[in-house]
């Protein structure tokens, strides 16, 4: 299968951009860092967050969700994400659970 590339430097914000117009009822995308939350934050459970290399969209952002994922951090394509990412989502997220 073929993929629509406009620019492989720009590729993984293209597609997060992309995942969150499909989705904008249920998740968020930030930009530098890169990382998705809920939509709807919940702070009145444990904060679940997710990470892992780009190239196999939606992985782990389409985790993020109702009963399901507070955060997820897309690395670049087969790399891992960040520390700062890690730390971005988890501050966003955070809850006093």
């Amino acid at each position: 299968m073929k993929k629509f590339v406009n620019n492989v430097d720009n590729m993984l914000v293209e597609s997060l951009s992309g995942f969150e117009n499909a989705h904008n009822d249920i998740l968020k995308v930030h930009l530098n860092p890169n990382f998705i939350t809920r939509s709807k934050p919940q702070n009145s459970k444990v904060a679940l967050i997710s990470g892992g290399g780009s190239g196999h969209e939606p992985l782990h952002g389409g985790f993020v969700g109702f009963g399901m994922l507070d955060a997820a951090c897309p690395g670049q394509v087969f790399s891992a994400p960040t520390p700062d990412q890690m730390e971005a989502a988890a501050n966003h997220v955070h809850s006093n659970k």
